[in-house]
């Protein structure tokens, strides 16, 4: 069974973005792809922040903003060793076009769901980002870097369903998540053109 498919990705990332845009572009991918992790432990403390009653969730928030920044420090590290210098933060139009499906009203309870299935989305398309690089990446360090990476995000994305479930009460989440699903479908359709994680 491929990652995709574990996943419940409904469009795979075609291996050709790695050949024809990334290795073309390595300064330009790892530049995104530190902000991307500085961006994930953003939101894992946003996440704190708004519900610090919630103590599993503080917990398992905090030992993500470690680990993010963990592999910002990586990335950065990676950056340096190759002469580069690390660039200015882009715009991730993907994770904006994921952010306006978040519900925008009801309760405080939906409202944490749809931020948590926002945040496992996330992480599932770059696990199998992740994966596309590692396989297909004509650089042993990166290939390796990313293939441990890839594991990691796949441990996020079922953290992140797994709170989302926690704390649901009595929505559907896998309802929900199914509709993030298919909408995350018709907004990757759009991106694997551009040497950034989610472009």
């Amino acid at each position: 069974m491929n990652e995709t498919t574990i996943l419940k990705l409904q469009l795979p990332t075609d291996p050709l973005w790695v050949k024809n845009v990334v290795e073309s572009n390595i300064e330009e991918i790892l530049t995104d792809h530190a902000f991307c992790e500085q961006k994930a432990a953003s939101n894992a403390i946003t996440l704190i922040v708004q519900n610090p009653n919630l103590s599993d969730l503080v917990q398992e928030m905090a030992k993500l903003v470690q680990e993010e920044m963990d592999h910002f420090k990586r990335v950065h590290d990676i950056i340096l060793e190759r002469g580069f210098v690390l660039g200015r933060e882009r715009k991730d139009n993907y994770v904006n076009e994921l952010r306006k499906f978040i519900v925008i009203g009801g309760g405080r309870t939906e409202q944490l769901v749809d931020r948590l299935l926002f945040s496992a989305m996330i992480e599932a398309r770059s696990c199998e980002r992740f994966k596309v690089l590692c396989e297909n990446i004509n650089d042993e360090q990166l290939a390796a870097f990313y293939h441990e990476l890839m594991i990691s995000e796949a441990t996020h994305y079922t953290m992140f369903l797994r709170l989302a479930k926690k704390y649901a009460g009595g929505l559907d989440v896998d309802k929900r998540w199914k509709q993030y699903l298919a909408y995350e479908a018709q907004v990757i359709q759009n991106y694997g053109k551009s040497e950034m994680i989610h472009g």
